[in-house]
């Protein structure tokens, strides 16, 4: 995974937390992404919430799978556990590594390639099982690793980097997971940290599959068809003698609104979104309230940010499986191998 090093140096006076820990270690090595992406944001985000939790580093686990978002592990709590796995399989490395050890906060960042096209299956049942784990899905509506083709999120009508229009309607991670029982849902923007770092503390502290959605924007594919700047229009009518790309720096996109309010906000392509915050008299706790709402006001051309439902009465899944609470790595051999008579014992209630 790239990254750059980060100096070992920090400010004496920096806050510190319920364990005597500062921001910095929180963080990672620097990020390799484009300047200006909106992951960047969403790392600030986790590094921030965690911090305040006061979550030992070495007690979290991070996990992730392919792609643009899927970097992101590498640039935040350097002191934890980290699987970077297979395209889309993220969850089900997520479910076995908690399976083994339920004691662990597991974090896991993917993208909506990611989940939604080849791991919407792995995605799917992770949200099933109820599996312990914060899933943050960093969503740009584009495949930036490998060139700006339309994701499974991209909306009717938007514009590919040369000019195609989609058609295909997008998939709604939010509607898609309180259809399957997703035990907390929330969606929020990257360049809102003052409610994405209370939905990402929230999120960890859920006892069950905790999804937030976070509208991320891609600044690579912010130059336009007909431009005699753009990188397209250059590759094609100028002789280079090497091949190579460059990626203009941008500045971050940052939003700030009061609850129950509608803010449009305009993309580094010039593309405008309309932010609706849900307001103090929003319920949670009603998922075909929530379906409801999330449709309207997707027909209206919004997109809902905040807490949009919660449940915390529904069992996750060491509960269900019967799962041991004690880390296996942890057990004597004496639990790990219980003999042959255990072993008849089991075998004679399937006779």
């Amino acid at each position: 995974m790239s990254f750059i090093a980060k100096p070992k140096v920090s400010h004496p006076g920096l806050p510190r937390n319920a364990l005597g820990l500062t921001l910095r270690d929180y963080e990672g090595g620097m990020s390799t992404l484009c300047a200006g992406c909106g992951h960047d944001s969403i790392t600030a985000a986790l590094v921030q919430a965690a911090f305040e939790l006061s979550i030992p580093p070495h007690r979290m686990a991070k996990l992730s799978g392919i792609g643009c978002s899927s970097k992101t592990p590498a640039y935040f709590a350097s002191a934890s556990h980290g699987f970077n796995s297979v395209h889309g399989r993220m969850a089900s490395v997520a479910t076995g590594a908690n399976a083994a050890n339920g004691q662990l906060h597991y974090i896991g960042v993917s993208g909506d390639g990611d989940t939604l096209s080849i791991g919407l299956g792995q995605f799917c049942h992770a949200v099933r099982r109820n599996l312990n784990m914060l899933y943050v899905l960093e969503n740009n509506g584009v495949y930036g690793l490998t060139k700006g083709q339309f994701s499974a999120s991209a909306d009717v009508g938007s514009k590919a980097k040369k000019g195609e229009v989609n058609q295909q309607p997008p998939i709604d991670p939010c509607q898609l997971a309180l259809s399957i029982g997703c035990t907390f849902v929330a969606r929020s923007f990257s360049g809102d940290k003052d409610q994405l770092v209370p939905l990402l503390k929230a999120g960890l502290s859920h006892r069950g599959f905790a999804m937030v959605d976070v509208i991320s924007p891609c600044v690579t594919f912010n130059d336009h068809e007909g431009s005699t700047k753009s990188y397209d229009f250059t590759r094609k009518h100028f002789h280079a003698a090497i091949y190579a790309d460059y990626v203009p720096p941008a500045t971050e996109i940052r939003s700030r609104q009061a609850a129950g309010s509608v803010r449009e906000v305009t993309m580094h392509d010039g593309s405008r979104l309309l932010l609706h915050k849900v307001g103090a008299d929003y319920d949670p706790s009603d998922r075909v309230a929530a379906f409801e709402y999330l449709s309207r006001r997707q027909s209206e051309g919004q997109v809902v940010t905040g807490l949009l439902f919660i449940d915390e009465g529904k069992p996750d899944m060491h509960e269900v499986q019967n799962l041991a609470t004690e880390p296996l790595n942890t057990m004597g051999y004496a639990n790990l191998n219980p003999g042959q008579k255990a072993l008849d014992a089991i075998q004679a209630r399937f006779r």
